[in-house]
């Protein structure tokens, strides 16, 4: 008997009869003779309803406030899930994350696990319980407030109960059958995946990859958790996300060589901004990036331009969300940056393999499909398993369209896509 942990998102548990539907699966895994730990997200839209909701009350709601709003979602997913595998003759106890020993720092709204105490959730497995946990989050216990851990959170939430309980395997379910080669709903054609490295799933995540949170992938990574993506809506194998310090395996556990590139990720939530006419000088590009590191934005790609001979003044462009590039423009001008552009109609593609590192040629064909499709790149940037570029993005369907298919990524068949976001 193992113990296994799993994850369903807004789109498995959207109604009624979803969430019957996923207290059979849950009950499934429990006759097979597992002990069962459940993270469940809020309900369908429930989230965005109550931002909305909110922010109609007021145009800044506290983040202490919002924080006790967003987290009323998971709660009722949670006692309803509970409700539903009781109704089948199982024992079901809910916790909210402050029960199940989510701890945070204080930041509302984003904060971070500083420790997991799931005495509660050991106790109701001991007593043949199944546990079902509100994901999303936690509980200070500097402030002793409840807090949230971001959109997404819920992975996290399930990865951190799976290390702290030493479970066998992280199931996150969600609404299409497992990781493919780019959002099948971008990519129609878009090939699934069997097995990944976490390095690899880690890029893609960072590069705009929805079917997992980044954080939860580099939680995953960091305390060896074994990570199962898989539908909610059928009984397909899914994609294994693996330790790539371990032998690299096949769908059938026999090794084999790592594929050249794992997959294509896109990003149309970045903005872009150019501080002009910088001197080209020890100390400039500090000072600039002090100020924006001072608003708490993440900065994701950075280019420098040449300095002119006859002025001695450059440009610096950077992307960043685009939710944080209004208070990023401010804090520059209030430091007397006054020459700035702000550009939000940007999208990123990305590409990703661990083979890259030891296969060259990648970059030129990448950049050969884009001008062959006629798109115009405006930024790059690489690591060893990663080539991210900028373009327009109303450009960014047929870039990853093109690139899809000049490495070879696209399927026989459409993938199908069951229901939501893909979480």
């Amino acid at each position: 008997m193992g113990l296994i942990v799993q994850k369903f998102g807004g789109s498995s548990v959207a109604d009624a009869e979803s969430i019957k539907r996923v207290a059979k699966r849950i009950v499934e895994t429990r006759k097979a003779g597992h002990e069962v730990v459940v993270a469940v997200s809020a309900m369908g839209d429930t989230t965005d309803e109550l931002l909305d909701l909110a922010h109609r009350v007021t145009l800044l709601p506290a983040p202490r406030e919002l924080d006790m709003l967003l987290t009323a979602g998971e709660r009722i997913s949670m006692a309803l899930l509970a409700m539903a595998i009781r109704s089948m003759g199982h024992d079901a106890r809910s916790f909210t994350g402050s029960q199940a020993g989510m701890i945070t720092d204080a930041q509302h709204g984003a904060a971070r696990i500083v420790d997991v105490t799931p005495g509660r959730i050991r106790e109701a497995l001991d007593e043949g319980a199944i546990a079902i946990v509100a994901g999303f989050q936690g509980f200070s216990r500097d402030t002793r407030d409840i807090t949230t851990l971001g959109r997404g959170g819920s992975d996290t939430t399930a990865v951190a109960l799976a290390a702290a309980l030493d479970a066998d395997v992280c199931e996150i379910y969600t609404d299409v059958d497992g990781i493919f080669t780019s959002d099948p709903r971008m990519v129609p054609r878009a090939r699934f995946i069997p097995r990944i490295t976490s390095e690899e799933m880690l890029e893609l995540a960072a590069a705009g990859a929805k079917v997992l949170h980044i954080r939860a992938v580099e939680y995953a990574r960091r305390h060896g958790v074994t990570l199962h993506v898989r539908s909610s809506f059928n009984n397909k194998q899914g994609t294994i996300v693996y330790n790539p310090a371990g032998p690299g395996l096949d769908a059938k556990g026999a090794p084999v060589e790592e594929p050249v590139i794992a997959g294509v990720a896109t990003d149309l939530g970045e903005a872009k901004i150019t501080v002009v006419g910088v001197r080209d000088e020890p100390g400039k590009a500090a000072g600039i990036f002090t100020t924006v590191a001072g608003t708490g934005a993440n900065i994701d790609m950075i280019v420098q331009n040449v300095s002119a001979a006859s002025t001695g003044l450059t440009d610096i462009s950077f992307t960043l969300p685009k939710s944080s590039a209004q208070t990023v423009l401010n804090a520059l001008r209030a430091e007397g940056y006054t020459d700035l552009q702000h550009d939000d109609q940007i999208g990123k593609l990305s590409l990703v393999g661990a083979g890259m590192r030891t296969n060259a040629g990648v970059s030129a064909e990448l950049f050969r499909a884009l001008a062959d499709a006629g798109i115009n790149i405006e930024m790059i940037s690489t690591s060893e398993i990663r080539i991210s570029v900028v373009t327009r993005a109303d450009s960014i369907k047929a870039a990853v369209t093109a690139v899809h298919t000049a490495f070879g990524l696209d399927a026989e068949t459409e993938a199908v896509v069951y229901a939501g976001t893909g979480r």
